[in-house]
């Protein structure tokens, strides 16, 4: 469950991302009322969501009327209805003597929530043509972007009563081109801590109240450092006052999501981390697949497994739009992980994509077995839970799920779970799609006399045999857990 720590300012939150577009300027038809024009807060007010992120900039503008950078739209063809939207959106309020982004602001403080604005750190508009590394520019290694992106902060800040601002790393490279010229990461790696340092003692300095400052970053200390970003510099300096941990191309809910290093940094500073909580099962990124939405049972099973490992708290964002009764439910149990004692769990395994390019962190699937090279080799899985169904006797129902491709009645595994063979369980078979049934098969595996433990537990996985007249290899595309409780507990009749 969740860290204790004598650290007066860590601080659990749970937080709600919007990005000013998708959910928001870019589909109500202007004008836009001033009641309209709050709906972003409004929609998860009354949840257990406490802090209200908006992501205020993308490389072609910025989504408030910035007296220091470029206005989205500002001196650009509109060039389809998503971007003439935002225009007449934000100028109707602007017409009618509202400043938009202040709306937003005033709405968080009067549902009772933090407001934070995120900036994308390498997104640069209005400071000059030409000056992102992807058009031959140096970005922040030029002092006068840094100053440009500085003043942009310093508005945020200053100019607005925000109570924080967000630095986000992450969305390089899906979202937006690298800081500095990509091959410099390294090199510039201190420039941007001294940013940083800059950055915090003008926010916390701020007149009135001292302002948040957090930062988006990459899942592994590897690609922190590859990307020139020295987190664990800022977290011993307290440069930050929090950080979320993701890759932004990658949307899939991950249970297992390797930051144990960035707990364990964060412990001894006052720096909060806050896992982050991605919104899909599955998406369009994989062949006949389409995009579906993570279920209830699977952010409980993320968030479970996040607070055993000692976050301060969530985060959230693109959840099925608008929000309904499932989607401010799961808000509200992020908030309380009390209320996640006996809910039914589905952990997910993750797989590796090619949508994040080098900018990704290691995954065990897909994991193909060649019947020319494999046959009697063990490949191993580690996964993490946090429920413990051995002692639970209310967990009546621990189902190990797995979906291979090609796979036939011909084929012989040997299946272990922490050394122990899975051979006597009993199991059964369905179609991995619809779409194409013969394609490859769900094979279900009952664990309840044998479930994994609390904490980590290792999957063995050996193809003894196939037949000799089929040439294709078989391929483990997904691996599951589903864990389901019952108010009562399981009793032996017999």
């Amino acid at each position: 469950m969740k860290r204790t720590t004598n650290h007066a300012k860590h601080r659990q939150r749970t937080i709600y991302f919007n990005d000013a577009r998708h959910y928001y300027l870019f589909v109500h038809e202007p004008p836009m009322s001033r009641e309209v024009a709050g709906s972003p807060v409004d929609e998860i007010a009354g949840t257990g969501v406490d802090t209200f992120v908006y992501g205020v900039s993308r490389d072609d503008g910025l989504f408030y009327p910035s007296k220091v950078g470029r206005r989205f739209g500002a001196g650009q063809p509109l060039a389809m209805s998503a971007y003439w939207r935002v225009w007449h959106n934000m100028q109707s309020l602007m017409d009618s003597g509202l400043d938009p982004l202040t709306v937003l602001i005033d709405r968080a403080h009067e549902r009772q929530m933090e407001f934070i604005a995120s900036l994308r750190m390498g997104a640069f508009p209005g400071a000059g043509d030409g000056v992102s590394p992807r058009e031959g520019g140096r970005g922040m290694a030029d002092e006068g972007v840094r100053e440009h992106q500085f003043k942009v902060l310093q508005e945020l800040l200053c100019d607005y009563p925000t109570d924080g601002i967000e630095l986000d790393f992450s969305a390089a490279p899906m979202g937006t081109d690298w800081w500095v010229p990509a091959d410099e990461r390294a090199e510039h790696a201190t420039l941007m801590t001294d940013f940083l340092r800059r950055v915090r003692d003008m926010a916390h300095n701020r007149d009135g109240t001292a302002a948040v400052v957090g930062a988006r970053i990459y899942p592994t200390q590897e690609l922190n450092e590859a990307a020139g970003l020295q987190v664990e510099t800022w977290l011993q300096e307290g440069l930050i006052d929090y950080v979320v941990p993701l890759v932004y191309g990658f949307m899939i809910l991950d249970p297992d999501m390797p930051i144990d290093w960035l707990v364990a940094a964060a412990a001894a500073t006052p720096v909060s981390v806050y896992a982050m909580m991605q919104p899909y099962y599955v998406d369009e990124s994989r062949p006949l697949n389409w995009r579906q939405y993570a279920s209830a049972p699977m952010y409980r099973a993320a968030a479970a497994n996040a607070w055993q490992r000692g976050v301060d708290g969530l985060y959230a964002w693109f959840m099925h739009w608008p929000p309904g009764a499932t989607e401010r439910a799961i808000l509200t149990e992020l908030a309380h992980p009390e209320q996640l004692h006996r809910q039914d769990r589905h952990y997910v395994l993750r797989r590796s994509t090619q949508v994040t390019g080098d900018t990704d962190y290691p995954a065990h699937l897909p994991l193909r077995f060649a019947p020319a090279t494999d046959l009697g080799k063990g490949q191993q899985i580690p996964f993490t839970i946090a429920d413990d169904p051995a002692t639970d006797a209310h967990a009546t129902q621990v189902t190990l799920r797995l979906a291979i491709t090609d796979l036939t009645s011909a084929d012989r595994f040997d299946l272990q779970l922490n050394g122990q063979s899975l051979a006597a369980l009993p199991r059964r078979r369905s179609p991995m799609r619809d779409i194409d049934p013969y394609a490859g098969q769900w094979l279900e595996i009952d664990l309840r006399s044998q479930p994994p433990k609390r904490g980590a537990n290792v999957l063995q996985i050996t193809l003894l045999s196939r037949p000799e007249d089929l040439a294709s290899d078989l391929i483990l595309e997904d691996a599951e857990l589903i864990v389901g409780y019952d108010t009562y507990a399981a009793a032996d009749f017999s």
